[in-house]
């Protein structure tokens, strides 16, 4: 395997809209299935003002490092504030969520210690 640089600008953007995933744009920058690297599978979210991610669970720990915005992020029913700068470990299988309280985007980084997309199963709460 080599290093690789992957251009964030040259990554498309992949998005949910709906009253159970939320309202969120991501970019994958490196997985097994999309790029020439294992054992790490990280990527970039957006979420518009007033944009959600629902609350969900999986297997793998999960780390976010926010780097624009504000809002708040639910770990296991408890709201912790979070804005630029603020990192977040997730623990396999806590149910989480997050979501933009702020007038501007709300932008983090998250990384899963797996190999691709495609490892991580995403179990949504639906409270619809």
């Amino acid at each position: 395997m080599e290093p690789l640089v992957v251009e964030v600008a040259d990554v498309g953007f992949e998005t949910w809209d709906d009253p159970v995933r939320g309202k969120v744009s991501f970019q994958v920058l490196f997985s097994r299935d999309r790029t020439s690297t294992s054992g790490l599978y990280t990527g970039l979210t957006e979420l518009p003002p007033g944009g959600w991610l629902g609350r969900h669970r999986h297997t793998q720990a999960e780390v976010y490092h926010l780097v624009e915005g504000s809002g708040v992020v639910v770990l296991d029913g408890v709201e912790h504030p979070v804005a630029a700068g603020s990192a977040v470990f997730i623990p396999g299988d806590a149910e989480h969520g997050i979501r933009n309280t702020g007038d501007a985007p709300l932008r983090f980084v998250y990384a899963f210690a797996t190999d691709s997309i495609e490892d991580v199963v995403y179990r949504f709460t639906d409270d619809t």
